[in-house]
């Protein structure tokens, strides 16, 4: 007889997420994650060494027999939800979800000895696959010949970041690449804190670490899954700013917050993030106890998460009124994360339609 999962958050994942949010209030302020998307380097690797060296965060998916902190989905959700929320320029989903889940579905000493490397956060690690590939979906691959790369992949988030990259080619394995082995072109980014490049691999030589396809899978379904904790990290923080705003701005000498049509506005777009939190946790509890309902799960947590963040986004930045149609104003980091993780790991039309096959409800 199955048990219903509980999805409330246990005092562990309380105390984690106070931690994070401390380290991020002191050293992630929306003025500075502002100021940095004006310069050539992004990424906050200060902030990732902190969350990855000093807090263990890195490892939190990795067993403690391979180096890391042996925790699960649940926490690694909550690390997401604080980041999301902080709209935090750093690597995290990427390295230490997506590329460290790539790596535990390998065997060997070289993904073992790689996967220590990435749980302690001294090195950050990057899937050579474009960031709009749902999980399942097609994806593009490189030549192996002679043991050596060759060939072009576009749209690889963090690519920028990372010192390894874990890239899948034409004979269906997936091997390590050192980054400075590869050239990498930063692309027009809409969401400046996660940005994209294009990686050009000129002879680049690999160590192979174990079959693609498994490894991609698996990584890209905890990477859509672990979005949508992300995304309700965004979707809260803008309801939660804008709340606040509309409480303090007066119009007509009341609050503009105390108007019926914004109340109506507010309302509905809490009852969407109690419904977007419900099916994230869902979402990770399934990833974390490797139930076998998860690939649903999933379609479900990304079919809802991303028109909400997106609605958030843009209820925020209209109803802080003209300030927060400013650079100054994070209110468009909010917005271009929510963009940007809109078709991040697969559109919420394609995973509607990996749900519908899912479940056997496939259109007549």
């Amino acid at each position: 007889m199955s048990t219903q999962p509980d999805l409330l958050y246990s005092e562990e994942e309380d105390a984690l997420r106070a931690a994070v949010r401390d380290l991020l209030t002191d050293h992630c302020d929306p003025a500075g994650v502002i100021t940095r998307m004006e310069t050539d380097a992004p990424h906050d690797l200060a902030l990732w060494k902190s969350l990855a060296e000093g807090m263990g965060l890195a490892g939190l998916l990795v067993p403690e027999e391979r180096g890391g902190q042996g925790a699960s989905h649940r926490e690694a959700a909550v690390v997401l939800e604080e980041l999301g929320r902080a709209v935090a320029p750093v690597p995290y989903l990427t390295s230490a979800v997506v590329a460290t889940e790539a790596l535990l579905a390998c065997t060997g000493d070289a993904a073992a000895e790689l996967l220590t490397a990435l749980a302690s956060g001294r090195r950050i690690g990057a899937l050579a696959v474009a960031l709009n590939v749902a999980p399942g979906g097609a994806y593009k691959v490189v030549l192996h010949e002679g043991g050596l790369l060759h060939g072009e992949l576009t749209a690889i988030a963090d690519a920028t970041a990372a010192d390894v990259l874990l890239v899948p080619a034409d004979d269906g394995g997936l091997y390590a690449v050192e980054a400075d082995a590869v050239t990498v072109t930063p692309q027009v980014s809409l969401d400046l804190t996660r940005p994209v490049a294009t990686v050009v691999f000129d002879g680049a030589s690999a160590r192979l670490l174990g079959d693609a396809e498994p490894a991609v899978r698996r990584a890209l379904r905890a990477g859509a899954g672990l979005l949508a904790s992300e995304q309700l990290g965004l979707a809260d923080r803008s309801l939660t700013e804008t709340v606040r705003y509309l409480k303090d701005r007066k119009q007509f000498n009341r609050p503009v917050g105390g108007f019926q049509a914004v109340k109506h506005r507010l309302a509905q777009l809490w009852l969407e993030v109690v419904g977007l939190r419900a099916a994230a946790r869902s979402a990770a509890d399934a990833l974390a106890t490797g139930s076998a309902d998860s690939g649903v799960a999933v379609a479900v947590a990304q079919s809802y998460a991303a028109p909400v963040a997106v609605r958030a986004a843009e209820e925020a930045l209209q109803l802080h009124g003209g300030i927060g149609m400013t650079w100054e104003h994070p209110a468009h980091l909010c917005l271009k994360r929510a963009k940007a993780d809109s078709i991040a790991y697969g559109t919420p039309g394609s995973h509607r339609a990996a749900l519908a096959e899912l479940i056997d409800l496939r259109t007549p």
